[in-house]
């Protein structure tokens, strides 16, 4: 294995231009929590239940609640005071509320007509029959969805053929973990569950593509630290993600190297086997300039500094949105997370117009592969619905195989 030198100094200026999307998403955290509780309040209080009085009003009062309420809570859990129990009371609140309006847009309407055609009923009951088909749905889908947040992930295997990629790595065997949020629930031993697994996975390389932690090393230590158990026959190695920056990105930098990983901020790693060489470089997330901190930034070119450039490269970038340099330099192969897959249906459709994949393999340019994550484990709300999060193993295949 051999290690290249970081630049000391970088000159390429790198920044993404400001979009009418980008200013919208400033004005989604007053706009949203208003639609999301008053939506479902309206379709299944108030489209034609008549309800009796009492019940009306007690409903009508435990949304206005969780109107204030939720916001109020995530403040206090991922503000300045940093209140665990508020998070996950406001992160809980999100997860439930989200699933709610969704199926309450969705089946006030089609349910609605569907019954209308049938000739189910009167209206008042077609539309009870709605409002208690919603909240079963809904209690379902989180349920479901909590259990499948809190376990440990299935493995996701999948070959990857890279043309560049010498007969003598054929068969290399690449984990990758990414976005374990160690937060406000204690996952401690779902921390080692999960490190357990990838040790079963035998792998010659573990990845960790970002988003470790809400909160500051310091904080979320005791659950980080099974990650000091992971194998590999070559190295571990990080990257920065985007969390990392709201918590103190170079406490977890520092301590991902006392846990044995090789942080790859801006740099390089070779691996040699049967005669050829694989690069592994990695760059910090694009947010990483913005935080102010000083060298952290993405810098591509920083991180391929020294490398032949006929070598196959593996490439470690946080957002999926990084693709479009990666493919810029051809770069073979690269290894993101950040989406979550949506974490829960159907975020992923907001999520898809920010990035440029949501989850799996795709093409980009020439000669370029990105695989997208759907993630490790969750952010905020305890909950991950048609999102799977998972553990992956990429087998590299080269097109010429070995004698």
């Amino acid at each position: 294995m051999t290690e290249t030198s970081e630049p000391r100094s970088v000159t390429e200026a790198q920044g993404e231009p400001r979009s009418r999307l980008h200013r919208l998403f400033r004005y989604l955290p007053l706009i949203a929590p208003v639609l999301l509780w008053t939506v479902p309040c309206v379709v299944l209080l108030y489209t034609g239940q008549h309800w009796p009085f009492p019940g009306t009003l007690i409903a009508t009062a435990v949304f206005a609640v969780g109107l204030i309420g939720m916001p109020l809570a995530m403040m206090r859990g991922h503000g300045r005071r940093q209140q665990d129990r508020a998070a996950i009371v406001g992160d809980t609140l999100l997860g439930g509320i989200w699933v709610l309006f969704t199926w309450s847009v969705l089946l006030g309407v089609l349910l609605r007509f569907a019954l209308a055609a049938a000739g189910v009923g009167d209206g008042q009951d077609r539309a009870r029959i709605v409002t208690w088909v919603v909240l079963g749905v809904s209690a379902v889908l989180l349920a479901w969805g909590y259990g499948e947040a809190r376990r440990v992930p299935r493995v996701r295997r999948l070959d990857v053929e890279l043309p560049r990629l010498g007969a003598g790595l054929d068969g290399t065997r690449v984990v990758l973990i990414t976005d374990t949020h160690y937060g406000p629930l204690d996952r401690a031993r779902w921390s080692e569950r999960v490190c357990e697994t990838v040790n079963t996975l035998e792998a010659d390389l573990v990845c960790h593509t970002g988003d470790i932690a809400d909160g500051t090393a310091e904080r979320r230590r005791a659950q980080a630290a099974p990650l000091g158990t992971v194998r590999a026959a070559w190295a571990r190695v990080y990257v920065t993600g985007n969390h990392e920056y709201y918590s103190e990105a170079q406490g977890w930098v520092d301590l991902m190297g006392e846990l044995g990983w090789e942080p790859l901020r801006n740099r390089h790693l070779l691996f040699e086997r049967g005669g050829d060489t694989l690069v592994v470089a990695g760059v910090d997330d694009v947010t990483a300039e913005a935080s102010g901190l000083t060298g952290h930034r993405a810098h591509l070119d920083g991180a391929l500094q020294g490398a032949d450039s006929d070598l196959p490269v593996l490439l470690l970038a946080h957002q999926p949105k990084f693709i479009d340099r990666a493919a810029a330099r051809g770069i073979d192969l690269q290894l993101s997370g950040h989406t979550h897959g949506g974490q829960i249906w159907p975020f992923h459709y907001l999520v898809r117009l920010d990035q440029p994949a949501v989850a799996g393999l795709s093409h980009h340019g020439a000669r370029t592969l990105l695989y997208t994550s759907r993630g490790t484990g969750f952010w905020g709300p305890p909950f991950r619905v048609l999102a799977p999060s998972e553990i992956t193993l990429l087998v590299l295949r080269s097109p010429r195989q070995p004698a």
